[in-house]
């Protein structure tokens, strides 16, 4: 992934699509943990207020990009990029 589509990557929001861990690695359980326990419950959230609790709890930055873009590939979330104007 280019620096630049990671960039633009933590400006999105995920939104969970489906409600499903079957076959998810710890840190694609942890995202999806997140977005169900989100306390707004829209299961939706901010890409960068992820990536700062994740990483509080120890999560490397990578894997949690790399996390997200499985589950996206998987269609249990959707990434929603802003426009670029």
């Amino acid at each position: 992934m280019a620096r630049g589509e990671r960039r633009r990557l933590l400006e999105g929001i995920v939104v969970l699509i489906r409600d499903t861990t079957w076959k998810c690695g710890r840190v694609e359980r942890t995202v999806l943990e997140f977005l169900r326990n989100d306390i707004r419950g829209r299961g939706r959230a901010r890409i960068k207020d992820m990536l700062e609790r994740l990483e509080a709890d120890g999560h490397k930055r990578s894997e949690f990009l790399d996390a997200i873009k499985r589950l996206e590939k998987r269609r249990i979330v959707k990434i929603m990029l802003p426009d670029s104007a």
